[in-house]
């Protein structure tokens, strides 16, 4: 078989419950829903650190954050560490990044491993976003940051040597915070009450203090910067929480339309041009979202929600069983191995991710993990306040141990917090909002979860936190 071009598309923040594929309530995204009946979808797929910078690390290394070092915001990814892009590039694929990096800038964190690239400068702009190529070049860009994103992307697919496989990575900044839709889905929904999430009004009882503490309601948005607005006069407080969430949830929604509007015109162009037969096309984001759920917006907790990334896969040849799902468990690190194994490249011995090809190809892996590690570092975080936590999620059940210490790490901050703990059966509590740590009931999956964790930390050297 021609080896195949590779075309791996990553927004950022992007619940997996905003995707109709996935059982949306609230919308639908047709072009993605197309990429998934074309392909597979994975139903477990979830980020070893729910925030931008860490999980874009681990997806680019196939390691974990204390291993390739960018365990927050504030600690840029050291550009001399292996990055399975790079791999492809010296096994003779064209590469390019194109959109959002965040991984930082200059001689030491600019992207490397790609013939082209043009970013956006930390976070970017939505509305006539600057971008930055090689050489300090500085690009000024007219127009709205997804179409623009695509525009660049197309055109680079068809100004590439068309006698090499490549590998193009489409990066959107959308839909991060603040969100700020195009013209076009600036009022679409305008008319319409979207539903409240089923645990929209958690008190959060029985979880831990720490939880309880985190600035993540709707009521911790920025009336003007977060929902375009200043709040109507005179409403209660239920009136006001609906007012806000309603705002949040059309604004993010509607960067979540543009994306799916985006996807569609990149299918089609490799449609049109006769590379999808061969071009496998991947779509993910970074981590997921709250979406209102447990009263929250943002990420970074081990909640289901935040934890689980969309993952749809299409790899053409009729290797995959269109519209298949796939239920095991799979985390980011594991994708670069998996992208240089079905293209047929070598996967170094330090990468810390597996590859799942074999799923893809419908077989069974019988020493396939059953559980997955999870580490947040960035303690008290000045934006939410979100406490420092590792844990464990198995098929059935979910362990956090809130250690709740900075230790150190940039943009961490103390106090610290007593230790806390929470378990959730996610069998019979899907929504976790029962905190079962305590019940003697589960004493014997408490102690199989905490040996579980410690086991995982020291297969994978990290070091558990200690008073």
């Amino acid at each position: 078989m021609t080896a195949p071009n590779l075309v791996f598309i990553m927004s950022d923040d992007h619940a997996a419950h905003a995707i109709s594929a996935y059982g949306s309530r609230i919308t639908t995204t047709p072009n993605l829903d197309r990429l998934a009946a074309d392909g597979v979808l994975f139903e477990n797929a979830f980020c070893t650190n729910s925030i931008c910078a860490p999980s874009r690390a681990a997806i680019l290394t196939g390691t974990y954050n204390h291993t390739n070092g960018v365990t927050t915001l504030d600690t840029p990814l050291d550009n001399s560490l292996w990055t399975f892009p790079q791999q492809l590039q010296a096994s003779g694929w064209q590469t390019a990044m194109i959109g959002k990096w965040h991984l930082g800038h200059g001689p030491g964190a600019d992207p490397t491993g790609f013939d082209h690239w043009r970013v956006l400068p930390g976070q970017g702009h939505y509305y006539n976003p600057v971008m930055l190529e090689p050489e300090g070049r500085v690009v000024e860009r007219g127009g709205y940051v997804t179409d623009l994103i695509t525009d660049d992307c197309i055109d680079w697919i068809n100004r590439r040597d068309h006698d090499q496989p490549f590998a193009l990575f489409c990066h959107h900044k959308a839909p991060h915070r603040s969100w700020e839709p195009p013209p076009k889905y600036w009022t679409v929904d305008e008319d319409r009450h979207v539903p409240w999430p089923e645990t929209f009004l958690d008190d959060l009882s029985g979880r831990a203090n720490v939880v309880q503490s985190v600035q993540m309601r709707m009521m911790d948005l920025d009336p003007i910067v977060d929902l375009g607005a200043p709040v109507p006069e005179g409403l209660s407080d239920r009136e006001e929480l609906d007012w806000r969430y309603q705002r949040y949830i059309k604004r993010y929604l509607g960067c979540v339309a543009s994306i799916d509007d985006n996807v569609g015109r990149l299918l089609d162009h490799l449609d049109t041009t006769g590379l999808a037969d061969n071009t496998i096309v991947v779509y993910t984001s970074d981590q997921g979202f709250f979406l209102g759920d447990h009263g929250w917006f943002d990420k970074r907790l081990m909640y289901e929600e935040s934890l689980r990334m969309p993952l749809l896969v299409r790899w053409p040849e009729g290797v995959v069983e269109p519209g298949r799902r796939i239920g095991e468990i799979v985390v980011n690190v594991d994708f670069g191995p998996t992208l240089l194994d079905v293209c047929g490249v070598q996967i170094p011995d330090e990468v810390q991710g597996r590859s799942f090809k074999p799923m893809l190809e419908n077989k069974s892996v019988d020493d396939w993990p059953t559980s997955m590690y999870y580490r947040y570092w960035m303690h008290r975080d000045s934006a939410h306040l979100c406490p420092a936590h590792y844990g464990v999620r198995t098929e059935t059940h979910k362990l956090i141990c809130y250690y709740n210490d900075p230790m150190g790490q940039p943009g961490a901050n103390g106090p610290t917090d007593p230790i806390e703990y929470e378990l959730f059966d996610l069998v019979a509590d899907r929504f976790e909002v029962n905190n079962v740590f305590a019940d003697p009931a589960y004493d014997d999956v408490k102690g199989e979860l905490l040996l579980e964790l410690r086991r995982l930390q020291t297969e994978l050297g990290d070091e558990p936190w200690l008073s």
